[in-house]
């Protein structure tokens, strides 16, 4: 059965049970997913309308006297007189406190334990979120922070596209048009079709489990909101950091190396013996395809760019490697930024625009507690998931240089 509008699908799912709701949303990501000739519009209107009346039945069971509307998505009574928070659940700090209460394995309030399970009511194993119904999302300040702080220690996660979008829906993302051209008064101008490049992700598990002691429990919360944004950077997005760069694409994204078919068109090599010199690396510059060069950075190892790039001479003698004082990049190379990542092999030296590299994460990150596993050796178990992808939006944005091997 198909929707034409949200207020119809609505109708049609509000005397069914949550269950019957979550059942037909799996349902829809699973035929969005494996049917390339399904009907995105119409099934997004039918996915709109299950949540819809999914919040209409949970807001019923918070508040009985209360009438939701759907096209408002407002009840007649403010959730504010009932104490319940209203908005978006997971950015707010009674679900924030209440998530890191549960995992600490602390006591709730009444309003973070309505809080958990309203998140856990709007974020369980169904088309919204993930794969265990007692996993818990983190809250949207720690995963701001985690993806900051990940950014903020360089490589090309730095200056990549961050994308979170549902997996396996195209979007257009724009690429360099042509200038505008003089204009002769009267005559025609003829019109310029924009070069539209469609990106759309699949979803890819990324999955880590660590464990610490049960002494955790009388940590602080931001003792431990502070551990487990670095326990996330180092391993979750270290994958994604790593992906970018070398991702196979089979059962995990797809890095700029793999990704792109590098050929005489688009990369330089060089020899051992000769190392590179400076006019492999104008030559490089000279192969980014037109519109690309602004806001274009050179990506390599530091090894590569201590050993291989610092010591080059242009024709004046003057060093092609200029560091920054300020500290507010490593350096530049001609006149371009550098950006170091020691996930790119040493002796390759990347040159391109990295807005058209993208990593995509629709879910945030999800963390589970379990005590069953390290019961005899007293630790807590914590497990993170992601749900995350990344690709080369346009591989013609980038160019190589690499050792001959």
């Amino acid at each position: 059965m198909t929707f034409k509008t949200i207020q119809e699908a609505f109708n049609h799912y509000r005397a069914v049970s949550v269950e019957q709701i979550e059942a037909r949303a799996v349902e829809i990501k699973s035929i969005v997913e494996k049917d390339a000739a399904a009907d995105v519009d119409s099934l997004n209107i039918e996915l709109a309308g299950l949540s819809q009346a999914k919040a209409n039945i949970l807001e019923k069971r918070n508040d009985p006297g209360g009438a939701f509307n759907p096209i408002t998505g407002m009840s007649f009574e403010t959730s504010s007189s009932t104490g319940a928070v209203s908005g978006d659940v997971v950015a707010s700090p009674e679900y924030r406190s209440a998530f890191y209460k549960t995992l600490l394995g602390q006591e709730l309030t009444e309003v973070e334990r309505a809080a958990y399970q309203r998140a856990a009511d709007e974020h369980r194993a169904d088309a919204f979120a993930t794969t265990g119904n007692t996993a818990a999302v983190i809250p949207t300040q720690t995963l701001d922070e985690v993806v900051s702080k990940a950014r903020k220690q360089g490589g090309i996660i730095s200056i990549c596209r961050p994308f979170s979008i549902p997996a396996n829906v195209s979007v257009p993302v724009g690429t360099p048009s042509g200038a505008a051209e003089w204009h002769t008064e009267g005559a025609n101008v003829d019109r310029e079709k924009p070069n539209i490049a469609n990106v759309s992700f699949s979803g890819h598990e990324i999955l880590k489990v660590f464990s610490i002691s049960a002494k955790v429990k009388r940590m602080s919360i931001a003792a431990f909101e502070s551990y487990l944004t670095d326990e996330l950077n180092a391993c979750t997005m270290a994958t994604i950091a790593n992906s970018l760069v070398n991702g196979t694409g089979s059962d995990q994204g797809m890095g700029v190396l793999p990704g792109v078919t590098w050929n005489d068109g688009n990369s330089k090599i060089y020899t051992e013996e000769d190392g590179i010199k400076y006019t492999d690396i104008t030559g490089l510059i000279a192969l980014l395809t037109r519109g690309y060069a602004k806001g274009a950075a050179f990506a390599m190892s530091n090894a590569t760019l201590y050993s291989q790039i610092y010591g080059i001479l242009d024709g004046n003698q003057r060093p092609v490697f200029t560091p920054d004082p300020r500290n507010e990049l490593i350096g530049r190379v001609l006149g371009f930024p550098v950006e170091v990542d020691d996930y790119i092999p040493d002796g390759d030296v990347l040159f391109g625009n990295f807005y058209y590299m993208a990593y995509n994460m629709p879910e945030g990150i999800a963390v589970e507690r379990s005590t069953e596993s390290g019961f005899t050796r007293g630790l807590i178990d914590y497990r993170a998931l992601a749900i995350a992808d990344t690709k080369p939006i346009i591989t013609e944005a980038f160019v190589k240089l690499g050792r001959a091997s």
